[in-house]
Formats: C-alpha cells, structure tokens, sequence
C-alpha cells in the first residue's frame, strides 16, 4: 500500500483535466498520484508541473465530478509505471495499459516507467534488414528497414486507417522467423467506430496473436492521449530488448496526440509557440520517435511508423515539419491520387526512406532492387514532367518519345501503385521490369546492360 496524504483545502482548481494544488510536500515531476474525491473512485493521474509554492496534477480520468472540498491524492513515489510480461501479445488494452478485451490480468514479470530509458547512442547499432509490408510503393521504392522511424504524412479523409491495418496484418522479415515479429498497434484519440475497426481487423486476420493493441478514445481525457504512445512503447521495448522480438510499432494518429499536447500546455498556462503549440513540441516528438531502434549486443529491435495527419494539407505544418527533422523520411498520401481511385494513394515523389540502403540489394532483398527503384522514380519523375508539358501544348503536340512516357507514367500508377491485395516484393518487382519493358532502351541509364539483357526483351525495348 502507498501511503495516503491528505492535503486538506490543498485544491485550489480544476480546470478541463487539471488540478491545481497548494504544494505542502516533497514530490517529483511526473510522480504517479491517485484522485480520490468526494464519491471515493480513485483517478490514476501525475504531477504535470510544479513550483516551490503549488502543483498541476493531470487527472488521467474525467473530473466533472470531482470537488475541491474533500479531495484527497496519494502520491506514490515513482513515475508512472506499465506492468510487462509475456502476455502481452494478442491482448488489447486502453490507452493508459488496462485490458479491455475481458480477459485475465496480464501476468506482471517487471514494471516499466513510461518514459523509457535513454538511448546510449554508442550503443545504437545501424538499422539494417528489409521489412516487408506488403504495399508495394513502399516495399520497392521507399523501402522500410528494421530499426527504422518512417513516418507516414496523410490528409484529412484519406485512407491511412485502411493502411495501417493492412501493414499490422501482412508485415513480416523475409530474413527471419514469423515466431519472432511483432506489432504493437496503437490507436491515438480515434473514434469508437476507428477502435471498432482496428479490433476487428486485427481478431478476424489472425494478426491479433502476434500484436499488442492500445486503443485511447476520443472521448478520453486529453492527458490520457498523451500517455498512449508510452504505454505502447514501453510494451514494444520490451518484446523488443527483453525477449528478442522485432517489433512494428504503427502510432495513428499523432496528429491527435500533438492537439491534446497544445491543449494541456496551454491549461498550464504556458507561452505557445507555433501555430499555439508548445515551444518543447520538438523535444516532445523526439522522446517518442527515439525510441526506436536497434542496441548493439540485443537480438531485438524497434521500429516505427507513425501516421499524422496534415492539417489542410500543409506538409510545412509544425507536426510533420518537426516530425521529418526527427525521423529518417516520410511516406505522403496524395489526395489527386485518391480521388482517381488509385489505393493506396501513396504520392512516391515526394516520398523518401533516407535508410532504403541499409536494407535492401544483396543479402536483404535482391541485388537488382535498389537500381530498378531508381530507374522506376527516375521514369516516374520524367513522366510528371511531361505531363506538365502536356497541360500546356496537349498530347497531341508532344514526340513521341514523350507520349511513352505519359502512357508510362498512367501505367505507373494504375498497374503498380495501385493494388487491390498486399503483393510480396518479388511481385511488386516483376511488375516494374514490365513497365520499365515499354521505355526506350537507350533512357534506362541506371539500369546495367546486364539487367537489361536479364529483365527486358528486346522487342520491349524497340520502338520507332
């Protein structure tokens, strides 16, 4: 039992999920206290802020009836802890790490504090290995490697949800055993229609067997938002560098979790930044998405794909802004895309995997990949530039070497962006050679004659 402290007529004010006390005591930032008012229900929250003469405790549960006479805090003398073990896997728990799918209690081998532990960089090793995700703008182009945080830039209505299910399900390491990959999926501020799905989805594949599921509402608490991504993280280290697994981490929707952040900060009284967001958005940002990686000396390793949305679109928002400062690359939905019915609606120009390197050619995937990719984006890029051309002086006014390339760049989305079912990498690369196959021979200069002569038939390659 942790000892009760009364602090009589300490309350001073409740504001949304605040409460503002009288400091009388000894406590720490961040310290784990249990609300006890009036009606007797403890409320888990922490000590948010502090000064020498009062203190913020973030109420993680709703405070309408909360009084100020009467009310009560036990502080317990640490962070805020998650209980792991090696349950977790094929369990779905609420935003703040407690089971909501009926089951047992989760058998507790050790308690975590949410916020991790630091890093040694020295003891950071090189992200390397292919994780297959079973999307093909991603798996041939802007390939995702394991250690890696690729975040994923969407728009309001664009299908990110659909995605992130489809990855949670079909992921996997060509180089490793399916028993030792994982998921922890965790949904941030969604809808109960959202929870409903990412449940469903993840029960009727299978997938759920293998996966950790955090769900945090949008009708709970803000401060409850800004613990989910911890909770998560705090299970994934531990599939990751206590039993050896290589976890997927997909966070949806960071946006939401950014929201609550200017929304408590500005309770708090403090001086926004951009936008209305806190100054220490950055640093914030940053304690999540380091937390990826792999530790020399471990088996295990972490790696993140954490989806945003855009607010109107802008990519130089402040979250995806201070997001691709944090992470390596980004993964754009494009709305033009999506409204010609192309799925999933991934914009590759724009996209980027700044470790794609690391984890791809010979001994990872094939050794042509990394040069069919580059002879791919290189044809895609020269195909939007004529396209551009062609809004100007029409298609009929263009050589015909360019309306190759506009018949290219149609086929491109249609045939290899666009898929109805997940496609494994070997797929998604035969379907390349075949477009590549319809291009002048003498423009495929990343390419060797070597691939040339072993992927692409002569008469693919002749034209008049």
């Amino acid at each position: 039992m942790f000892p009760e402290v009364v602090l009589s007529g300490a309350a001073s004010g409740i504001q949304g999920p605040l409460l503002f006390l009288e400091r009388s005591l000894r406590v720490g930032l961040n310290e784990a206290v249990e609300v006890l008012g009036a009606d007797g229900v403890p409320r888990p929250g922490r000590v948010a802020a502090l000064d020498e003469s009062r203190m913020v405790v973030e109420v993680l549960e709703p405070t309408q009836d909360l009084g100020l006479a009467g009310t009560r805090l036990r502080f317990h003398g640490k962070p805020l802890q998650f209980g792991v073990g090696p349950g977790l896997q094929g369990r779905i728990f609420d935003g703040v790490g407690r089971p909501l799918d009926g089951g047992p209690p989760l058998a507790i081998v050790e308690e975590r504090p949410i916020a991790g532990l630091a890093i040694n960089p020295t003891a950071r090793a090189l992200p390397t290995d292919f994780i297959e995700t079973g999307v093909t703008a991603i798996d041939l182009l802007n390939s995702l490697v394991r250690g890696q945080k690729l975040p994923v830039f969407s728009g309001g209505g664009l299908p990110h949800a659909r995605i992130c299910i489809e990855i949670a399900q079909h992921a996997r390491l060509l180089k490793q055993p399916e028993a030792g990959f994982s998921i922890v999926f965790a949904g941030i501020g969604v809808s109960h229609t959202a929870a409903e799905q990412f449940r469903s989805a993840m029960q009727h594949s299978g997938a759920l067997s293998h996966t950790a599921l955090f769900l945090n509402l949008a009708s709970d608490s803000s401060t409850q938002r800004l613990l989910t991504p911890r909770f998560a993280l705090t299970a994934a280290e531990y599939l990751a560098f206590t039993e050896g697994r290589h976890v997927l981490v997909i966070l949806t929707d960071m946006t939401n979790y950014c929201e609550s952040l200017r929304e408590v900060s500005s309770s708090h009284g403090e001086i926004p930044g951009r936008k209305g967001y806190p100054g220490y958005l950055y640093s914030d940002l940053a304690t999540l998405y380091e937390r990826a990686g792999r530790i020399r000396g471990l088996p295990g390793s972490l790696t993140q794909l954490p989806v945003l949305t855009m607010p109107g679109d802008d990519i130089s928002h402040p979250i995806p802004d201070l997001t691709g400062y944090i992470t390596e690359g980004q993964m754009v939905l494009d709305r033009q895309l999506d409204r010609h019915g192309i799925y999933p609606p991934i914009a590759v120009l724009p996209s980027l995997s700044r470790l794609m390197d690391q984890g791809t050619g010979a001994g990872y995937t094939h050794e042509d990949h990394p040069a069919l990719a580059a002879q791919l984006y290189a044809a895609y890029a020269r195909a939007n530039q004529v396209r551009v051309l062609a809004s100007v002086v029409g298609e009929e006014g263009l050589p015909a070497n360019d309306r190759l390339y506009l018949a290219f760049g149609n086929e491109f989305e249609s045939q290899l962006i666009r898929q109805q079912e997940p496609r494994t990498l070997d797929e998604s690369m035969q379907i390349g050679w075949r477009l590549l196959g319809r291009l002048p021979h003498e423009d495929l200069s990343r390419l060797s004659d070597a691939q040339l002569a072993r992927y692409l038939k002569p008469a693919d390659t002749t034209h008049a």
